[in-house]
């Protein structure tokens, strides 16, 4: 029988915040992340803004040895990994036990800045002084290895690889490993630190950003009719996912439950979507049809919504599609206009979003959003957040390449 599976713990660090309550505030208070890049000189650059962390010490999370061995993307993922654990009741390495606790760390690019800092290593000074951590630094796997090092998790132990997908691939299949019986605890989430010089320029190039070099904090905006692409972001997002009696055995705060999820491919186009959103639809009704719920009982949609001009509709479209006539009474917001898209660690951060929209009964606002598309036809809670009840909520996110997730969260109940 499938068991229940509710969050316990939550942690982040993102461009707006560096811990949850810091990310929630920025975001109903409606600030961006969007700021010229610091990360590296991009005055030669088509883009020359994205939406960095700021003010990050990996040394609050890690020690010295481990900073200095480590990608940034890891080091993002131990921070929120740490915060996630302390916040479920598990800082003390108390509480769970290691062989039935596992570990799933997303990412849709990994440890690029070693990537690319190597690389010129081997131009400037050959092959023989490329360090002995590279390959380790640098695989995408390597943060979901070194967060279970950390506390000891011996369970299940993987990295999904999806694109913008990453993530909600990483929770949805560790919401299946407890669901199922493979885990009692599963530390999930995803990492990115992809604002470099190579990942903006390449993203530049094939038109998928923003080019707002003047006005970087009002240039991701969903569902605007003058939207031009999405603003690139980084950080990380951990849930920590339980079994409900492993949870009520030890009388832990509840944040949510997850109750389905749903993913498809679109066997489309490298980056595209087809027309309405099809491969979506299908993940949405899924997750509904997992979670034994209906269109009239959800209350908010946490979408994709990228600010790129083919997404954005599209997605809308599959959402009416979806609820149909229940589709005028939901509200729909990207957080992505605030934070950037995140890419592997997005739908990571978004679920913490939706999980605490939900617990708050308050929907965040998509920031920017000045002139509605009017393809865009549904309730997108524009520039104020929305004061309302919300029982059940899905979380989209959708990849290059046709991947499309969702997952449904809902109010837990006893």
């Amino acid at each position: 029988m499938k068991r229940r599976v509710v969050i316990t713990g939550l942690g982040c660090v993102t461009p707006v915040g560096n811990d949850v309550g810091s990310t929630w505030q920025a975001l109903l208070d409606g600030k961006s992340g969007g700021a010229p890049i610091t990360h590296f000189d991009a005055t030669n650059h088509k883009v020359r803004f994205a939406a960095e962390v700021k003010g990050f010490d990996p040394a609050l999370y890690m020690d010295r040895k481990e900073v200095k061995r480590s990608d940034v993307y890891t080091q993002y993922a131990m921070a929120a990994a740490v915060q996630a654990m302390t916040d479920a009741g598990f800082g003390d390495g108390q509480g769970y036990d290691p062989l039935r606790t596992g570990v799933v760390i997303a990412s849709g690019i990994g440890g690029i800045n070693t990537f690319e800092h190597q690389h010129s290593v081997l131009l400037e000074s050959g092959p023989g002084r490329i360090s002995a951590f590279f390959i380790p630094m640098f695989i995408s796997d390597i943060a979901s290895g070194v967060v279970s090092m950390r506390f000891g998790a011996k369970g299940p132990n993987f990295c999904t690889v999806s694109a913008c997908a990453s993530s909600g691939h990483g929770i949805g299949l560790s919401f299946r490993a407890v669901q199922y019986g493979d885990a009692d605890v599963m530390i999930a989430g995803g990492a990115e630190a992809s604002v470099t010089a190579l990942s903006m320029a390449g993203f530049a190039n094939m038109q998928a950003l923003s080019t707002r070099n003047d006005d970087p904090a009002r240039a991701s905006r969903p569902f605007d009719a003058t939207r031009d692409g999405f603003v690139l972001g980084e950080g990380s997002g951990v849930v920590i996912l339980e079994e409900l009696e492993h949870a009520r055995r030890r009388d832990a705060r509840i944040y949510g439950e997850i109750a389905g999820f749903g993913m498809t491919g679109d066997a489309y186009h490298l980056t595209g979507q087809p027309e309405n959103h099809e491969g979506l639809q299908r993940a949405m009704r899924r997750a509904l049809e997992d979670g034994g719920l209906s269109p009239a009982e959800l209350h908010y949609v946490n979408a994709h919504g990228t600010s790129t001009p083919m997404n954005d509709v599209n997605e809308i479209r599959a959402i009416r599609a979806v609820l149909g006539a229940h589709a005028s009474g939901v509200n729909v917001s990207s957080t992505k206009s605030a934070t950037g898209h995140m890419l592997g660690a997005a739908g990571a951060v978004e679920t913490i979003v939706t999980t605490l929209a939900i617990q708050h009964g308050t929907v965040p606002p998509t920031i920017n959003l000045q002139s509605p598309d009017p393809e865009c036809d549904l309730d997108c809670t524009a520039n104020e957040p929305v004061k309302r009840t919300v029982s059940a909520a899905l979380n989209n996110s959708s990849g290059f390449g046709g991947h499309n997730t969702s997952l449904a969260l809902v109010r837990f109940r006893d």
